[in-house]
């Protein structure tokens, strides 16, 4: 056991000192590279001399052998199983149906409003009335006026069916009065709009206009009504274009609404066809069902799956390590009896979480050492809580 240890320390200060020396020299990048790879490749061959004077060791001391430089680590069998890799962005509801309520004439000043922000309403409800004084005054006189030519009319048409008076006075009585109907229902028109209806139902998202106010056309969509359809309601997402090729429509999506721990599942519907130059993103939106627990403008975590394999061998994300040579993991195998630390360089995939898909490398059934990993050289010696003596 004592010489076994000796033996190890005198390698370890071997390397130190070899170590120590070449940082003390003054090399140049390229030299300092050279001799690094110098140094590992010895590395290399010290821990084959070690392996080696263990088994030597082993024919003259087995417990020395057993306990010999072995480190304690935990495994995991691998298996298969299948892997999805989603793409994580956050998004909003959104209402597919807005109105912006707006007078059908000139507009005018605001007289009532029949409607608080957050009420639901109906199509074809009254909102508010405008000022309508001077239409109703013009009204007033003019059906004095066409009170007036109508009996001139009648009266016309009276002596003309007794054979007094001529034709032309009789049909000058008689488009007197098509004109002042027409006028009037003009005016009836012109008096109708200064009623404002909501053209959709649904609910008054915004309500900002006031009594007294000028309420036109021309400010409808600053000061006014917002009337939101929560029936019809969708997801949008902005999506970085590093994902054009791998997101489209009919993609599978995963909406939650983290307010209300809620989770729904869609597909996308619309995929935009420009990048935004500023954000570097595409826009794509997912219909959603109906719900009383939705809102416009609430916040949706979403994920869209953009890869899936039913087959796939996948390992933790904190297990990879690497060398010279690329990306390897360590596993457990048994060999004569002893259970040794083999290096296999692995080809990776994706990953998702702390999942990391591996394309080769790995089999089923392979021992991952999961715990105790950091610092183990290929060939040596591992235990495990089961089998530690």
């Amino acid at each position: 056991m004592n010489s076994m240890y000796k033996i190890t320390t005198v390698v370890l200060i071997m390397v130190i000192a070899m170590a120590c020396g070449s940082s003390s020299s003054p090399a140049k990048k390229d030299d300092k590279k050279t001799e690094l790879k110098k140094l590992k490749e010895e590395q290399t061959k010290l821990n084959e001399k070690i392996r080696k004077m263990e088994d030597e060791l082993a024919k003259t001391d087995t417990s020395a052998a057993a306990q010999a430089n072995a480190k304690l680590v935990e495994i995991k069998p691998i298996a298969t199983n299948k892997f999805t890799h989603y793409i994580d962005l956050q998004g909003k509801v959104d209402a597919e149906n807005i109105a912006f309520v707006s007078p059908r004439g000139m507009g005018g000043q605001v007289k009532a409003i029949y409607v608080k922000q957050g009420d639901r309403v109906r199509k074809g409800q009254l909102l508010l009335r405008l000022d309508n004084v001077v239409t109703r005054q013009q009204i007033e006189q003019l059906k004095v006026q066409l009170d007036l030519a109508q009996t001139l009319y009648d009266r016309r048409k009276n002596l003309w069916d007794k054979q007094i008076g001529t034709e032309v006075e009789l049909l000058q009585a008689k488009t007197n009065v098509e004109n002042l109907q027409k006028q009037l229902a003009l005016l009836n028109e012109q008096h109708s709009m200064s009623n404002v209806y909501a053209e959709i139902s649904g609910v008054a998202d915004v309500v900002n206009v006031k009594v007294g106010e000028y309420f036109t056309p021309s400010t409808a969509g600053i000061k006014g009504i917002k009337i939101v359809n929560t029936n019809n309601l969708k997801v949008t997402v902005e999506v970085p274009e590093n994902y054009l090729d791998k997101v489209d429509k009919g993609s599978e999506i995963e909406i939650t609404l983290p307010d209300i721990n809620k989770t729904v599942t869609s597909k996308v519907s619309v995929k935009g066809s420009l990048i935004d130059p500023s954000s570097r993103s595409f826009y794509i939106e997912a219909k959603i069902p109906a719900s009383e627990d939705f809102r416009p403008n609430q916040i949706a975590l979403v994920r869209i799956q953009d890869y899936e394999s039913n087959n796939a061998i996948t390992i933790p994300m904190n297990t990879l390590q690497n060398d010279e040579k690329g990306k390897y993991v360590m596993v457990a195998v048994n060999e004569n009896g002893k259970l040794l630390a083999r290096k296999r360089q692995i080809e990776v995939g994706e990953l998702y979480g702390n999942n990391l898909e591996v394309k080769s490398g790995l089999k089923a059934n392979d021992a991952l050492i999961t715990e105790g990993f950091q610092g183990l050289y290929d060939g040596q010696r591992v235990v495990t809580g089961d089998n530690k003596s």
